[in-house]
Protein backbone atom coordinates (compact mmCIF):
# COMPACT_ATOMS: atom_id res chain seq x y z
CA UNK A 1 0.00 0.00 0.00
CA UNK A 2 1.16 3.78 -0.94
CA UNK A 3 0.93 6.65 -2.67
CA UNK A 4 3.31 8.35 -4.98
CA UNK A 5 3.93 12.07 -5.41
CA UNK A 6 6.45 14.19 -8.00
CA UNK A 7 6.80 16.77 -4.95
CA UNK A 8 6.77 15.86 -1.57
CA UNK A 9 7.73 17.86 1.55
CA UNK A 10 8.38 16.44 4.74
CA UNK A 11 7.42 18.41 7.65
CA UNK A 12 4.41 21.12 8.51
CA UNK A 13 6.17 24.09 9.50
CA UNK A 14 6.30 27.38 8.49
CA UNK A 15 8.79 26.33 5.83
CA UNK A 16 6.31 24.33 4.05
CA UNK A 17 3.69 26.35 4.09
CA UNK A 18 5.63 28.88 1.98
CA UNK A 19 6.84 26.10 -0.39
CA UNK A 20 3.50 25.33 -0.75
CA UNK A 21 2.62 28.72 -1.95
CA UNK A 22 5.62 28.90 -4.36
CA UNK A 23 4.68 25.58 -5.76
CA UNK A 24 1.59 27.28 -6.80
CA UNK A 25 2.61 30.67 -7.93
CA UNK A 26 4.83 28.57 -10.62
CA UNK A 27 2.91 26.19 -12.13
CA UNK A 28 2.70 22.81 -9.49
CA UNK A 29 -0.29 20.87 -10.86
CA UNK A 30 -3.25 18.93 -8.90
CA UNK A 31 -1.94 15.74 -7.43
CA UNK A 32 1.82 16.59 -7.63
CA UNK A 33 2.74 17.95 -4.40
CA UNK A 34 2.27 16.54 -0.98
CA UNK A 35 2.93 17.19 2.59
CA UNK A 36 3.69 15.33 5.10
CA UNK A 37 3.38 16.57 8.98
CA UNK A 38 3.09 14.97 12.54
CA UNK A 39 0.81 17.87 13.22
CA UNK A 40 -2.94 17.47 12.69
CA UNK A 41 -3.43 21.10 11.61
CA UNK A 42 -2.15 22.82 8.55
CA UNK A 43 0.94 24.54 8.49
CA UNK A 44 1.27 27.77 10.19
CA UNK A 45 3.20 30.65 11.68
CA UNK A 46 4.81 29.65 14.64
CA UNK A 47 6.16 33.16 15.83
CA UNK A 48 2.28 33.60 16.86
CA UNK A 49 2.74 31.18 19.51
CA UNK A 50 5.06 32.90 21.83
CA UNK A 51 3.44 36.08 21.04
CA UNK A 52 -0.66 36.55 20.33
CA UNK A 53 -1.32 33.14 21.09
CA UNK A 54 -0.58 33.63 25.09
CA UNK A 55 -2.60 37.20 25.31
CA UNK A 56 -5.04 37.54 28.07
CA UNK A 57 -7.60 39.29 25.67
CA UNK A 58 -8.40 38.64 22.16
CA UNK A 59 -5.68 36.16 22.01
CA UNK A 60 -4.50 34.58 18.12
CA UNK A 61 -6.32 31.10 17.47
CA UNK A 62 -6.52 29.71 14.05
CA UNK A 63 -6.87 29.66 11.65
CA UNK A 64 -6.18 33.44 11.74
CA UNK A 65 -2.56 32.57 11.50
CA UNK A 66 -2.13 29.90 9.31
CA UNK A 67 0.74 30.68 6.55
CA UNK A 68 1.50 32.94 4.81
CA UNK A 69 0.04 35.60 6.88
CA UNK A 70 3.29 36.32 8.21
CA UNK A 71 4.63 37.85 4.91
CA UNK A 72 1.34 39.42 3.95
CA UNK A 73 0.41 37.25 1.79
CA UNK A 74 -2.59 34.41 0.91
CA UNK A 75 -3.80 32.43 4.34
CA UNK A 76 -3.20 29.08 3.38
CA UNK A 77 -6.29 27.20 5.36
CA UNK A 78 -6.73 23.58 4.57
CA UNK A 79 -9.73 24.38 2.09
CA UNK A 80 -6.89 25.85 0.49
CA UNK A 81 -4.75 22.99 -0.10
CA UNK A 82 -7.91 20.98 -1.31
CA UNK A 83 -8.99 23.72 -3.83
CA UNK A 84 -4.97 23.44 -5.09
CA UNK A 85 -4.94 20.14 -5.03
CA UNK A 86 -2.10 19.64 -2.44
CA UNK A 87 -2.70 16.63 -0.50
CA UNK A 88 -2.24 17.44 3.21
CA UNK A 89 -0.99 13.96 5.19
CA UNK A 90 -1.32 15.09 8.80
CA UNK A 91 -1.04 13.32 12.20
CA UNK A 92 1.71 11.37 10.56
CA UNK A 93 4.98 10.37 11.40
CA UNK A 94 7.55 9.46 9.18
CA UNK A 95 9.78 7.09 10.58
CA UNK A 96 12.15 6.29 7.95
CA UNK A 97 13.29 7.46 4.96
CA UNK A 98 15.47 6.05 1.92
CA UNK A 99 16.53 8.80 -0.31
CA UNK A 100 18.33 6.25 -2.76
CA UNK A 101 14.74 4.69 -3.14
CA UNK A 102 13.47 7.75 -2.76
CA UNK A 103 10.53 6.37 -0.91
CA UNK A 104 9.10 7.58 3.18
CA UNK A 105 7.65 4.64 5.46
CA UNK A 106 5.41 5.74 7.39
CA UNK A 107 4.66 4.84 11.32
CA UNK A 108 1.47 3.38 10.06
CA UNK A 109 3.36 1.70 7.74
CA UNK A 110 2.05 3.10 4.19
CA UNK A 111 4.99 4.20 2.27
CA UNK A 112 5.35 7.24 0.31
CA UNK A 113 7.34 7.82 -3.30
CA UNK A 114 8.79 10.87 -4.68
CA UNK A 115 10.77 12.43 -7.60
CA UNK A 116 11.82 15.36 -5.94
CA UNK A 117 12.03 15.85 -1.66
CA UNK A 118 11.89 18.86 0.67
CA UNK A 119 13.20 18.58 3.95
CA UNK A 120 11.40 20.83 6.29
CA UNK A 121 11.64 18.80 9.57
CA UNK A 122 13.17 22.14 11.26
CA UNK A 123 14.13 21.53 15.15
CA UNK A 124 12.79 20.08 18.57
CA UNK A 125 13.16 21.79 21.78
CA UNK A 126 15.85 20.61 23.68
CA UNK A 127 14.70 18.84 26.95
CA UNK A 128 16.04 19.42 30.09
CA UNK A 129 16.57 15.53 30.61
CA UNK A 130 19.52 16.56 28.08
CA UNK A 131 21.49 18.40 30.65
CA UNK A 132 20.79 15.62 33.64
CA UNK A 133 18.01 17.24 34.98
CA UNK A 134 14.27 15.31 35.55
CA UNK A 135 10.52 16.79 35.28
CA UNK A 136 9.65 17.48 31.83
CA UNK A 137 6.40 15.27 32.31
CA UNK A 138 5.29 17.48 34.97
CA UNK A 139 2.21 18.67 34.14
CA UNK A 140 3.13 22.42 34.91
CA UNK A 141 6.35 22.54 32.76
CA UNK A 142 6.29 23.63 29.47
CA UNK A 143 8.00 24.17 26.53
CA UNK A 144 6.76 26.21 23.46
CA UNK A 145 7.75 25.09 20.00
CA UNK A 146 4.29 24.09 18.59
CA UNK A 147 0.91 24.24 18.84
CA UNK A 148 0.11 21.60 21.08
CA UNK A 149 3.00 22.77 23.38
CA UNK A 150 1.35 26.83 23.39
CA UNK A 151 -2.04 25.10 24.68
CA UNK A 152 -0.26 23.49 27.56
CA UNK A 153 1.45 27.07 28.21
CA UNK A 154 -2.09 28.64 27.99
CA UNK A 155 -3.12 26.05 30.08
CA UNK A 156 -1.06 26.58 32.65
CA UNK A 157 -1.19 30.03 32.96
CA UNK A 158 -4.97 30.30 33.06
CA UNK A 159 -4.47 27.74 36.68
CA UNK A 160 -1.65 30.22 37.55
CA UNK A 161 -3.61 33.65 37.81
CA UNK A 162 -1.64 35.74 40.43
CA UNK A 163 0.79 32.87 40.96
CA UNK A 164 4.57 32.70 40.12
CA UNK A 165 6.44 31.09 36.82
CA UNK A 166 9.75 30.47 36.58
CA UNK A 167 11.31 30.97 33.05
CA UNK A 168 14.10 28.79 32.36
CA UNK A 169 16.44 30.30 29.62
CA UNK A 170 17.17 34.10 28.31
CA UNK A 171 16.65 33.61 24.63
CA UNK A 172 13.83 34.15 22.06
CA UNK A 173 11.26 31.72 24.09
CA UNK A 174 12.21 33.26 27.23
CA UNK A 175 11.84 36.45 27.07
CA UNK A 176 8.94 36.39 24.63
CA UNK A 177 6.77 33.99 27.41
CA UNK A 178 7.86 36.33 30.21
CA UNK A 179 6.69 39.17 28.54
CA UNK A 180 3.49 37.47 27.90
CA UNK A 181 3.24 36.08 31.25
CA UNK A 182 3.50 39.23 33.31
CA UNK A 183 0.87 40.31 31.10
CA UNK A 184 -1.53 37.59 32.40
CA UNK A 185 -0.79 39.00 35.63
CA UNK A 186 1.58 36.67 36.60
CA UNK A 187 4.93 36.74 39.05
CA UNK A 188 8.10 36.32 36.68
CA UNK A 189 11.10 35.15 37.19
CA UNK A 190 13.82 34.55 34.32
CA UNK A 191 16.67 32.07 35.06
CA UNK A 192 19.90 31.41 32.86
CA UNK A 193 23.50 31.01 33.36
CA UNK A 194 24.45 34.05 31.23
CA UNK A 195 25.51 37.67 32.14
CA UNK A 196 22.40 38.81 30.55
CA UNK A 197 19.54 38.41 28.62
CA UNK A 198 19.90 37.73 24.59
CA UNK A 199 23.43 36.62 24.84
CA UNK A 200 24.32 35.46 21.40
CA UNK A 201 23.17 38.65 19.87
CA UNK A 202 22.44 41.48 22.46
CA UNK A 203 25.62 43.75 23.74
CA UNK A 204 25.46 44.20 27.69
CA UNK A 205 23.88 47.61 27.17
CA UNK A 206 21.01 46.61 24.86
CA UNK A 207 20.48 44.11 27.04
CA UNK A 208 20.35 46.31 30.00
CA UNK A 209 18.18 48.39 28.05
CA UNK A 210 15.19 45.75 27.83
CA UNK A 211 15.85 43.78 31.47
CA UNK A 212 14.79 47.49 33.30
CA UNK A 213 12.07 47.57 30.91
CA UNK A 214 10.97 44.20 31.71
CA UNK A 215 12.37 44.66 35.67
CA UNK A 216 9.68 47.82 35.43
CA UNK A 217 6.77 45.51 34.30
CA UNK A 218 7.65 42.96 37.42
CA UNK A 219 10.22 40.06 35.38
CA UNK A 220 12.85 39.32 38.27
CA UNK A 221 16.51 38.24 36.68
CA UNK A 222 18.00 35.41 38.60
CA UNK A 223 21.47 35.43 36.27
CA UNK A 224 24.61 33.24 36.32
CA UNK A 225 22.82 30.34 37.49
CA UNK A 226 21.05 27.18 35.91
CA UNK A 227 18.54 24.73 37.21
CA UNK A 228 19.44 21.94 39.40
CA UNK A 229 16.08 20.07 39.95
CA UNK A 230 12.46 20.29 40.85
CA UNK A 231 10.61 19.73 44.34
CA UNK A 232 7.26 17.89 43.14
CA UNK A 233 4.01 17.32 45.14
CA UNK A 234 2.10 13.93 45.33
CA UNK A 235 -0.05 15.29 42.41
CA UNK A 236 3.30 15.39 39.71
CA UNK A 237 3.07 19.14 39.90
CA UNK A 238 6.14 21.39 40.45
CA UNK A 239 6.14 23.50 43.17
CA UNK A 240 9.75 25.01 43.62
CA UNK A 241 12.58 25.46 41.51
CA UNK A 242 16.42 25.08 42.98
CA UNK A 243 18.90 26.58 41.48
CA UNK A 244 22.81 25.37 41.62
CA UNK A 245 23.47 28.28 43.06
CA UNK A 246 21.68 27.13 46.25
CA UNK A 247 18.76 29.39 46.36
CA UNK A 248 15.04 28.33 45.30
CA UNK A 249 11.96 29.42 43.66
CA UNK A 250 8.56 29.05 44.31
CA UNK A 251 6.83 27.99 40.80
CA UNK A 252 3.21 27.31 39.88
CA UNK A 253 4.61 26.97 36.43
CA UNK A 254 7.80 26.49 34.80
CA UNK A 255 8.04 27.27 31.04
CA UNK A 256 11.66 25.99 29.54
CA UNK A 257 13.42 27.63 26.71
CA UNK A 258 16.90 26.66 26.57
CA UNK A 259 17.36 25.88 22.51
CA UNK A 260 16.49 23.78 20.05
CA UNK A 261 18.12 20.69 17.83
CA UNK A 262 17.91 20.11 14.18
CA UNK A 263 15.44 17.21 13.33
CA UNK A 264 18.30 15.10 11.20
CA UNK A 265 17.86 11.95 12.36
CA UNK A 266 16.02 10.64 9.69
CA UNK A 267 19.23 11.23 7.23
CA UNK A 268 22.66 10.70 9.05
CA UNK A 269 24.55 8.31 7.16
CA UNK A 270 22.74 9.52 4.17
CA UNK A 271 23.31 13.09 3.38
CA UNK A 272 26.10 15.04 4.32
CA UNK A 273 25.52 17.41 7.76
CA UNK A 274 27.52 20.26 9.12
CA UNK A 275 26.98 22.78 11.41
CA UNK A 276 24.19 20.50 13.46
CA UNK A 277 22.01 20.47 10.16
CA UNK A 278 21.79 19.35 6.45
CA UNK A 279 24.62 21.16 4.41
CA UNK A 280 23.15 22.28 1.20
CA UNK A 281 24.24 24.45 -1.91
CA UNK A 282 23.34 27.79 -2.99
CA UNK A 283 20.19 26.29 -4.51
CA UNK A 284 19.26 24.60 -1.50
CA UNK A 285 20.43 20.90 -2.66
CA UNK A 286 21.64 18.56 -0.37
CA UNK A 287 24.51 16.10 -1.28
CA UNK A 288 21.45 14.20 -2.97
CA UNK A 289 20.52 15.55 -6.14
CA UNK A 290 16.86 15.00 -5.32
CA UNK A 291 16.98 16.36 -2.01
CA UNK A 292 16.47 19.82 -1.13
CA UNK A 293 16.02 20.89 2.65
CA UNK A 294 14.90 24.27 4.14
CA UNK A 295 14.52 26.39 7.48
CA UNK A 296 16.51 25.56 10.29
CA UNK A 297 17.53 22.03 9.36
CA UNK A 298 19.36 23.48 6.79
CA UNK A 299 23.13 24.53 6.84
CA UNK A 300 23.65 26.77 4.07
CA UNK A 301 26.42 29.04 2.35
CA UNK A 302 25.76 32.88 3.09
CA UNK A 303 27.59 34.70 0.14
CA UNK A 304 27.49 37.79 2.14
CA UNK A 305 30.48 36.10 4.52
CA UNK A 306 31.58 33.38 2.63
CA UNK A 307 30.96 30.73 5.01
CA UNK A 308 27.87 27.89 5.74
CA UNK A 309 25.64 28.93 8.70
CA UNK A 310 22.27 27.55 9.81
CA UNK A 311 19.97 29.93 10.99
CA UNK A 312 17.26 29.58 13.46
CA UNK A 313 14.63 32.32 12.29
CA UNK A 314 11.24 32.09 11.10
CA UNK A 315 12.65 34.92 7.98
CA UNK A 316 15.07 32.40 6.59
CA UNK A 317 12.55 29.41 7.30
CA UNK A 318 10.58 31.27 4.20
CA UNK A 319 12.82 32.82 2.14
CA UNK A 320 14.62 29.46 1.77
CA UNK A 321 11.40 27.48 1.16
CA UNK A 322 10.76 29.82 -1.71
CA UNK A 323 14.11 30.30 -3.22
CA UNK A 324 13.85 25.45 -3.02
CA UNK A 325 11.19 25.48 -4.66
CA UNK A 326 12.37 28.00 -7.30
CA UNK A 327 15.00 26.11 -7.88
CA UNK A 328 13.21 22.85 -8.48
CA UNK A 329 10.84 24.58 -10.71
CA UNK A 330 12.87 27.14 -12.89
CA UNK A 331 16.48 26.01 -11.88
CA UNK A 332 17.48 27.95 -15.41
CA UNK A 333 16.31 30.54 -13.84
CA UNK A 334 17.34 30.59 -10.46
CA UNK A 335 20.50 32.17 -8.95
CA UNK A 336 22.30 30.97 -5.73
CA UNK A 337 20.45 32.34 -2.43
CA UNK A 338 22.12 35.23 -1.42
CA UNK A 339 20.59 35.92 1.91
CA UNK A 340 21.00 38.91 4.35
CA UNK A 341 20.83 37.29 7.83
CA UNK A 342 17.71 38.65 9.84
CA UNK A 343 16.33 38.09 13.12
CA UNK A 344 13.15 40.35 15.01
CA UNK A 345 11.33 40.54 17.86
CA UNK A 346 8.38 42.22 19.04
CA UNK A 347 7.42 41.92 22.58
CA UNK A 348 5.64 44.71 24.85
CA UNK A 349 5.90 48.03 22.83
CA UNK A 350 9.17 46.91 22.01
CA UNK A 351 10.44 45.95 17.88
CA UNK A 352 13.51 45.55 17.01
CA UNK A 353 15.51 43.88 14.03
CA UNK A 354 19.31 43.00 13.58
CA UNK A 355 20.44 42.24 10.45
CA UNK A 356 24.08 40.87 9.51
CA UNK A 357 26.68 39.56 12.07
CA UNK A 358 27.19 40.37 15.95
CA UNK A 359 31.06 40.28 15.45
CA UNK A 360 33.67 42.39 15.98
CA UNK A 361 33.61 46.37 17.25
CA UNK A 362 30.62 47.51 18.55
CA UNK A 363 29.06 50.94 18.08
CA UNK A 364 26.30 51.81 19.78
CA UNK A 365 24.05 54.85 18.99
CA UNK A 366 21.26 56.44 19.95
CA UNK A 367 19.42 57.46 23.28
CA UNK A 368 19.09 54.61 25.99
CA UNK A 369 16.70 56.19 27.82
CA UNK A 370 14.46 57.01 24.84
CA UNK A 371 12.44 54.99 22.17
CA UNK A 372 14.92 54.32 19.81
CA UNK A 373 18.42 52.97 19.87
CA UNK A 374 20.69 50.70 17.60
CA UNK A 375 24.34 49.83 17.33
CA UNK A 376 26.60 48.86 14.81
CA UNK A 377 29.14 46.06 14.24
CA UNK A 378 32.25 46.56 12.48
CA UNK A 379 34.92 43.70 11.60
CA UNK A 380 37.84 44.16 9.59
CA UNK A 381 37.29 47.37 8.97
CA UNK A 382 34.27 46.78 7.43
CA UNK A 383 29.98 47.49 9.03
CA UNK A 384 29.26 43.58 9.01
CA UNK A 385 26.18 44.35 11.35
CA UNK A 386 22.84 46.40 12.33
CA UNK A 387 20.19 46.69 15.17
CA UNK A 388 17.66 49.05 15.87
CA UNK A 389 14.77 49.05 18.13
CA UNK A 390 11.83 51.79 17.41
CA UNK A 391 12.35 52.47 14.23
CA UNK A 392 10.39 53.26 11.03
CA UNK A 393 10.18 50.93 8.01
CA UNK A 394 11.90 52.94 6.00
CA UNK A 395 14.95 53.19 9.10
CA UNK A 396 14.88 49.44 8.94
CA UNK A 397 15.16 49.12 5.56
CA UNK A 398 17.99 51.20 5.47
CA UNK A 399 19.77 49.76 8.40
CA UNK A 400 18.93 46.31 6.36
CA UNK A 401 20.51 48.33 2.94
CA UNK A 402 23.72 49.55 4.90
CA UNK A 403 24.80 45.83 5.97
CA UNK A 404 24.27 44.38 2.57
CA UNK A 405 26.64 46.89 1.35
CA UNK A 406 28.86 46.32 4.33
CA UNK A 407 30.67 49.91 3.62
CA UNK A 408 34.46 50.71 4.95
CA UNK A 409 34.26 52.01 8.44
CA UNK A 410 37.43 54.85 8.77
CA UNK A 411 36.37 56.59 11.79
CA UNK A 412 34.55 54.33 14.68
CA UNK A 413 33.90 58.38 16.54
CA UNK A 414 32.00 59.82 14.01
CA UNK A 415 29.63 56.64 13.18
CA UNK A 416 29.10 57.02 16.34
CA UNK A 417 28.17 60.38 16.19
CA UNK A 418 25.69 60.37 13.30
CA UNK A 419 24.49 57.27 14.50
CA UNK A 420 21.58 55.92 12.35
CA UNK A 421 21.50 58.63 9.91
CA UNK A 422 24.83 56.65 8.65
CA UNK A 423 22.54 53.86 7.48
CA UNK A 424 19.91 56.08 5.84
CA UNK A 425 22.34 58.36 4.00
CA UNK A 426 24.15 55.12 2.79
CA UNK A 427 21.12 53.05 1.89
CA UNK A 428 20.17 56.31 -0.29
CA UNK A 429 23.40 56.15 -2.61
CA UNK A 430 23.28 54.47 -5.41
CA UNK A 431 25.17 51.04 -5.45
CA UNK A 432 27.88 51.36 -7.87
CA UNK A 433 28.78 47.38 -7.35
CA UNK A 434 27.18 44.72 -5.13
CA UNK A 435 29.63 42.90 -2.47
CA UNK A 436 31.77 40.52 -4.01
CA UNK A 437 31.17 36.36 -3.81
CA UNK A 438 34.11 35.58 -1.56
CA UNK A 439 35.16 31.97 -0.46
CA UNK A 440 36.20 30.85 2.63
CA UNK A 441 35.38 30.60 6.51
CA UNK A 442 36.01 33.92 7.35
CA UNK A 443 34.23 37.30 6.94
CA UNK A 444 34.87 38.91 3.44
CA UNK A 445 36.60 42.29 4.27
CA UNK A 446 36.80 43.37 0.08
CA UNK A 447 37.05 47.18 -0.43
CA UNK A 448 33.62 48.56 -1.11
CA UNK A 449 32.71 51.83 -3.31
CA UNK A 450 31.25 53.18 0.30
CA UNK A 451 33.95 54.57 2.26
CA UNK A 452 33.34 56.78 5.03
CA UNK A 453 34.38 59.89 3.43
CA UNK A 454 32.98 58.36 -0.39
CA UNK A 455 31.91 61.65 -1.79
CA UNK A 456 31.20 65.14 -0.17
CA UNK A 457 27.39 64.34 -1.01
CA UNK A 458 27.40 61.65 1.31
CA UNK A 459 28.40 63.18 3.79
CA UNK A 460 26.04 66.27 3.31
CA UNK A 461 23.53 64.00 3.29
CA UNK A 462 24.40 61.97 6.59
CA UNK A 463 24.95 65.13 8.63
CA UNK A 464 21.37 66.75 7.21
CA UNK A 465 20.12 63.01 8.03
CA UNK A 466 21.52 62.99 11.42
CA UNK A 467 19.57 67.07 12.56
CA UNK A 468 17.03 65.69 10.78
CA UNK A 469 17.24 62.35 13.04
CA UNK A 470 18.60 64.34 16.17
CA UNK A 471 15.54 66.80 15.94
CA UNK A 472 12.78 64.87 15.37
CA UNK A 473 13.28 61.80 17.57
CA UNK A 474 13.45 63.85 21.46
CA UNK A 475 12.59 61.21 23.56
CA UNK A 476 10.50 60.50 26.43
CA UNK A 477 11.43 57.83 29.13
CA UNK A 478 9.01 54.93 28.74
Amino acid sequence: MGRAFVYVILGGGVASGYAALEFTKRGVSPGELCIISEETVAPYERPALSKGYLLPEAPARLPSFHTCVGANEERLTPKWYKEHGIELVLGTRVKSVDVRRKTLLTAAGETISYKILIIATGARALKLEEFGVSGSDAENVCYLRDLADANRVVAATQSCAGGNAVVIGGGYIGMECAASLVTNKINVTMVFPEAHCMARLFTPKIASYYEDYYQSKGVKFVKGTVLSSFDVDSNGKVTAVNLRDGSQLPADMVVVGIGIRPNTSLFEGQLTLEKGGIKVNGRMQTSNSSVYAVGDVAAFPVKLFGETRRLEHVDSARKSARHAVAAIMQPDKTDDFDYLPFFYSRVFTFSWQFYGDNVGEVVHFGDYSGNTIGAYWINKGHLVGSFLEGGTKDEYEAIARATKLKPAIEDVAELEEKGLAFAVAISKTPEASPPADIGGSSVAVEKQVYPWHATAGVVLAASVAAFAYWYGRRRRRW
